[in-house]
């Protein structure tokens, strides 16, 4: 398998721990409040919805190719719509709502509740991973899943890893407590070109095929 592939699959993986979502919103309030060792408990529960979303991503993307090119597009633009969706949410999320906070007294058992029981991981990481690998449909076969999985785990580490150290910077509670609202609204931004980004492939694979 070509070595940017790989590389494709764990910027995906990386891309889908560190875009701030409820779960890293989540993350920093915990990190904010108890520091790193909290916030490092968090994500190690958290791991294992991350592995089981991208399972089911890669799964419903290798599935789409093997049927028709076709269900792959459909499923492009709706991920593209869903990102939209949530973007234009965000961008639009006001101060005080109280909409993202979240406390932990057990950050373990609550980072893996969360990661198996967000509803929004299982979209947000197939539309990341399509908008990332529309590219290289070619690679996106059975025998090369595993490897792909093995990619983005690797990407969810450097990103977990990422994420542990600068909770525990206080310049970075700092700015998290203060400007929580800009940090939605830049979610939103990120999450709308995202979603630019997968329509625009699934735009391309239509117009190639006609």
């Amino acid at each position: 398998m070509d070595a940017s592939v790989l590389f494709s699959a764990a910027i995906a993986g990386v891309i889908v721990v560190l875009t701030p979502g409820p779960a890293v919103l989540a993350f920093l309030g915990i990190g904010a409040a108890s520091g790193r060792m909290a916030g490092a408990a968090f994500l190690i529960g958290h791991l294992v919805g991350d592995l089981m979303w991208s399972s089911l991503a890669l799964v419903a993307i290798v599935g789409a190719q093997a049927v028709n090119p076709w269900v792959f597009r459909g499923l492009a633009i709706f991920c593209g719509c869903y990102l939209m969706w949530l973007g234009v949410r965000a961008l639009l999320a006001r101060r005080g709502s109280g909409q993202f906070a979240t406390v932990a007294r057990r950050p373990l058992a609550r980072g893996l509740v969360f990661g198996l029981s967000n509803p929004k991981s299982y979209p947000v990481t197939l539309s990341v991973f399509t908008a990332l690998l529309a590219g290289n449909l070619g690679a996106l076969t059975v025998a090369n899943a595993p490897i792909l999985l093995a990619a983005c785990f690797a990407g969810f580490l450097v990103a977990d890893v990422i994420l542990v150290w600068l909770v525990g910077m206080r310049a970075l509670r700092h700015v998290y407590t203060r400007h929580e609202i800009w940090i939605v609204r830049g979610t939103g931004a990120l999450f709308v070109g995202f979603a630019l980004n997968t329509l625009w492939q699934a735009w391309r694979g239509i117009a190639a095929s006609i």
